[in-house]
């Protein structure tokens, strides 16, 4: 439901300040400085060092992404939940959440000297013009927000995904074909688990597990016979996706990626036992230029990320911050029919995205 660059900039942070994830971050929580206290001003939600979040930015976001899942969903949405969490409450979080990410970025953009030129500024106060000039009177009031509110917002956002680019410019590592290499195969599975009624997964015992390596190896009989067609067994017996899967290294089993990368055009693999069970996988193609290519651009981000991630991961357990509780519960959605605002992100993605 958001662009590119939004989703970039939040898959690169390890850890939300206010939410601890588990994004490889250790033991974060007990690194950070968490302060709850009083001495809030009256419409600020929460601080970080000398970054302070207001309650109008807060209801832009959640607003936006509250019209967002409704243009798509409709309103029964919000009737889903799981484990006693409320959608609402799950999107309130996340918004919290990424707030807290940008206003670190920006203390990290500090930090690293990087400010917004004239040029991007003047980007900046357009945006925030184009959106607040498309509010309405009713939903300037329900968020309580002036065009300074929205050209703070895209400013911290611009910042943010700038300071990103400044530490990763120089990461530019060589990828070799071989590294990035993509193939493609299908795969006939026999399971070794079964569901039960409430969707869990039930391992097979032995005399099960066993009875269905006997039925892989009576496929793989077949399909090793001279007039015997593969693509017909996986209709008939697979109990798996009964397409083709394309895969770079790293992205499979080890069990199953080392049977799948070593086999030649149109071989078949013995039965190998991964995962869900046993797999019988014959090679479509051993390489494909354009989504090697395309694989190449993805470990590149990949590194880039993780690079950042390091960092940002430091400059977190390094900062202090406060969650005025009080004020955070009081946080609904608005609802209201004349609060139809969802364009914040998409104006934000025509003039940066």
């Amino acid at each position: 439901m958001r662009k590119r660059k939004r989703k970039r900039l939040t898959a690169v942070l390890l850890c939300s300040l206010l939410m601890v994830t588990s994004y490889g971050c250790g033991d974060a929580k007990a690194d950070t400085k968490l302060v709850l206290t009083t001495g809030f001003r009256k419409d600020e939600v929460f601080r970080i060092e000398t970054m302070s979040c207001t309650l109008p930015e807060v209801m832009v976001y959640l607003t936006n992404t509250q019209d967002q899942y409704e243009s798509v969903y409709g309103k029964e949405i919000w009737k889903t939940g799981l484990n006693d969490i409320t959608l609402e409450d799950s999107v309130k979080d996340t918004v919290l959440a990424e707030l807290a990410q940008i206003k670190t970025m920006n203390l990290l953009a500090r930090q690293h000297g990087v400010e917004l030129d004239e040029a991007e500024l003047k980007m900046v106060g357009e945006a925030a013009g184009a959106y607040f000039g498309a509010l309405n009177q009713t939903e300037r009031e329900a968020m309580q927000v002036t065009e300074d509110t929205i050209f703070n917002l895209y400013a911290e956002f611009v910042l943010a995904n700038k300071v990103y680019e400044f530490i990763i410019k120089d990461i530019n590592p060589e990828i070799s074909d071989d590294e990035a290499r993509t193939i493609t195969v299908q795969d006939i599975l026999i399971k070794t688990y079964s569901m039960d009624g409430a969707g869990k997964r039930i391992e097979y015992d032995e005399s099960a597990r066993q009875e269905a390596r006997n039925r892989a190896q009576e496929i793989l009989e077949l399909a090793g016979q001279e007039d015997s067609d593969f693509e017909d067994l996986l209709l008939t017996y697979s109990e798996g996706e009964k397409g083709t899967r394309s895969f770079g290294k790293g992205e499979m089993e080890p069990a199953y990626e080392d049977a799948a990368f070593n086999l030649e055009t149109g071989e078949i693999s013995d039965i190998v036992e991964a995962g869900d069970g046993y797999h019988i996988i014959r090679c479509i193609s051993t390489f494909n230029r354009e989504e090697t290519d395309a694989n190449k651009v993805k470990i590149v981000e990949k590194r880039r990320e993780e690079v950042f991630g390091q960092e940002y991961d430091a400059f977190v357990k390094s900062l202090a911050r406060s969650l005025n509780e009080e004020l955070w519960e009081t946080v609904t959605f608005i609802e209201n029919e004349e609060v139809k605002t969802k364009d914040f992100f998409d104006i934000y993605n025509q003039y940066f995205g």
